[in-house]
């Protein structure tokens, strides 16, 4: 079978999976704050995946970051406590077998590109928009990281074809101006509304209170799908990807992918777009199912 790991902020997830994809055993514990800690967690959550289902399992693991493959240690975590540690080489000790490790939105592309939404696509770019902006980019059933790390960071590239009352863009935590994800996140989106309207609401409510038919929040729905059509005809121009899948707590937004995709042939470089913009199949499962992917089924 094939273990996945999904290394989040304040989750650690772990799910088994036989080798058609169905679930055997799942399990969630509460992500601690500390790196030995964090290592004995994982450990943990494997054993237990192995006793419920007596097996042994290939070991994948989702971080929020990326490993140096010069050095394997962790770099651009959010999860502090993991940066500059050998999380792959130690849990490989720990768990007696080799690990993998990728980025969590690496995972998610993947998870979808296996047997998600993009199944069968030969080029998928995952996108994820919650507490930030993200994204992954699979090529023929391979992620594909980059000399950098950093394939499919999306979110780190300015809005694109800003409009006067959008320069500079709000400051965003990398140090830039007006980067995808200061306008399209979840918090994003609410310090949006706050600043055209006045009104302090979180996303959620933003987003029902649109549904409702309020015309503030209706426009500031307007502004997200706008821009987020904007970031992604960029994405299409770049990349001309196959099949483009949404993730993250926006991905839930109702009716996003089809109203993202009427608004596309004003800014793609072809009139006649072809690239289906699809919500997740997955769901919060995609990225601990991509973390077991990293090991190809056989």
């Amino acid at each position: 079978m094939q273990i996945g790991i999904d290394l989040g902020g304040t989750k650690i997830e772990g799910i088994a999976l036989d080798r058609a994809g169905e679930e055997l055993a799942r399990q969630r514990v509460p992500t601690p704050r500390a790196y030995a800690e964090t290592i004995a967690a994982i450990v943990s959550l494997v054993a237990h995946l192995e006793a419920t289902t007596g097996q042994r399992g290939t070991v994948g693991v989702g971080i929020p970051g990326a490993v140096m493959p010069d050095t394997g240690l962790v770099k651009n975590a959010n999860s502090v406590w993991l940066i500059g540690q050998p999380l792959g080489a130690d849990l490989t000790a720990q768990l007696g077998r080799d690990v993998r490790l990728d980025n969590d939105a690496n995972c998610f592309a993947l998870s979808e590109a296996s047997d998600g939404a993009a199944a069968g696509a030969e080029v998928v770019f995952g996108v994820i928009m919650g507490t930030g902006v993200g994204g992954g980019i699979v090529v023929r059933g391979r992620g594909l990281t980059g000399r950098n790390l950093i394939a499919g960071e999306w979110g780190h590239n300015p809005l694109p074809w800003p409009r006067y009352d959008e320069l500079p863009g709000p400051v965003c935590y990398c140090g830039h101006h007006g980067c995808i994800e200061s306008w399209i996140s979840g918090p994003a989106v609410a310090a949006d509304h706050a600043r055209v309207t006045g009104q302090s609401l979180a996303t959620p409510d933003i987003i029902a209170a649109a549904e409702a038919g309020d015309v503030a929040a209706l426009a500031t729905r307007a502004r997200l799908i706008d821009r987020t059509a904007r970031s992604l005809a960029t994405v299409i121009n770049l990349l001309d990807p196959d099949v483009i899948v949404l993730g993250g707590g926006l991905s839930n937004v109702p009716r996003i992918a089809e109203d993202i995709t009427t608004q596309l042939p004003a800014w793609v470089f072809s009139t006649d777009v072809r690239t289906p913009i699809v919500r997740h199949r997955h769901g919060d499962s995609s990225g601990v199912r991509g973390a077991a992917w990293l090991w190809p089924a056989s």
